[in-house]
């Protein structure tokens, strides 16, 4: 697994840029902002996530630890892969970008190319607690009247189906039946 690389920039290409480690020149995809930092001949080091797929073996490169920290939570959420999650970093700072999931501005999370409302709500549900930050009071009121820390939509939400959906669907079965059995009933209202 390559963690971190050090070396010299060697060349630009839309949204990489290849760096030379020891005669080696490995292809970094970086964020728009450190793309312009990282111009031809400097040095560089990049904490990178490495991401191995059957078609294709990617790098991401950032210049900060909990920048990358940050990439790796924005794909761990279900919808959001290596793409989305550059996009969104790239609408604004990492603390923007902290301060958005934790505060539940879907509108500007749903800002980032290829990323929609639904995706935006999944990534507030799954992240709100996880971006280092305090997540406020409001965060999740788009869910509805459903409590936030409903595991139910929570479970919901991960299987695909937006907030608000996830909330519908809730909606006049037993919040005191245990989780499971509450999200079974939902997907048999769902058919």
């Amino acid at each position: 697994m390559i963690a971190r690389l050090r070396g010299k920039v060697i060349e630009h290409d839309s949204d990489s840029v290849v760096v030379d480690c020891a005669g080696v020149g490995y292809g970094v995809h970086v964020c728009v902002d450190e793309q312009s930092i990282l111009t031809n001949g400097s040095e560089c080091d990049l904490y990178i996530s490495e991401l191995i797929k059957e078609d294709a073996h990617e790098l991401f490169g950032f210049s900060s630890r909990s920048r990358k920290q940050l990439f790796d939570l924005l794909t761990s959420v279900n919808g959001i892969g290596p793409k989305a999650a550059m996009a969104i970093l790239n609408i604004g700072s990492e603390g923007q970008v902290r301060t958005a999931v934790a505060n539940g501005d879907t509108k500007f999370i749903s800002a980032a190319k290829g990323v929609g409302k639904k995706v935006a709500e999944r990534a507030v549900v799954d992240l709100k607690n996880k971006v280092g930050l305090q997540a406020s009071d409001t965060a999740t009121d788009f869910l509805g009247d459903v409590l936030v820390t409903d595991e139910a939509v929570e479970a919901l939400v991960a299987l695909g189906h937006s907030a608000q959906d996830a909330s519908e669907l809730l909606r006049g079965i037993d919040p005191d039946l245990p989780t499971n059995e509450r999200i079974k009933l939902a997907l048999k209202v769902k058919k």
